[in-house]
């Protein structure tokens, strides 16, 4: 008999197979574990990012790394970017998740909200982990989204997970 956790792995995996299937906008680009504990998934939407000279550019691929905890579900997963990204929730190290992670979210649905922060759909700028990326989301509204391509259309009720709740209407703070 599969404990809970694997059993939460396995449907997560199912889930997001269906979910990204024909998607344009992600792909899962690769996995670790059986059932997978470590994903990477490839983005194809504009964001930006700052060059070491300090521009600010946009990119329109970005790679993103989750990886799932012995404590997973009831501990958010690990997300941290490989590609950089300009974004007042984001760091090198990580992208901050803890606002509204829950148990009960579907892996599925994180992965695409991640996508909308990306695009800068969605941002929270009063307890940032990027101050620089606040202030200048901040200051420069009128270029936000980044883009406004659609991550991931919403699933019908009858093929939610029990994991997963139907998302939520897009929220911007500024």
């Amino acid at each position: 008999m599969a404990s809970p956790r694997t059993r939460r792995l396995k449907l997560d995996h199912e889930t997001l197979l269906r979910r990204f299937a024909n998607s344009s906008v992600i792909r899962i680009s690769g996995t670790a574990g059986l059932p997978p504990e470590m994903y990477q998934f490839q983005y194809r939407l504009k964001g930006i990012y700052v060059t070491p000279a300090g521009e600010i550019l946009e990119r329109d691929t970005h790679v993103l790394e989750v990886q799932l905890s012995l404590e997973y579900p009831r501990r958010a997963p690990q997300c941290r970017m490989l590609t950089p990204v300009f974004h007042p929730n984001f760091d090198d190290a990580s992208v901050c998740i803890g606002d509204f992670w829950a148990a009960s979210e579907g892996l599925d649905d994180l992965i695409i909200r991640i996508g909308r922060m990306i695009a800068y759909q969605e941002y929270n700028t009063r307890s940032p982990l990027n101050g620089l990326a606040a202030k200048w989301a901040a200051e420069h509204l009128n270029l936000l989204p980044i883009d406004d391509t659609v991550v991931a259309p919403s699933l019908p009720d009858s093929e939610q997970t029990p994991a997963g709740a139907p998302l939520d209407p897009i929220v911007v703070q500024p």
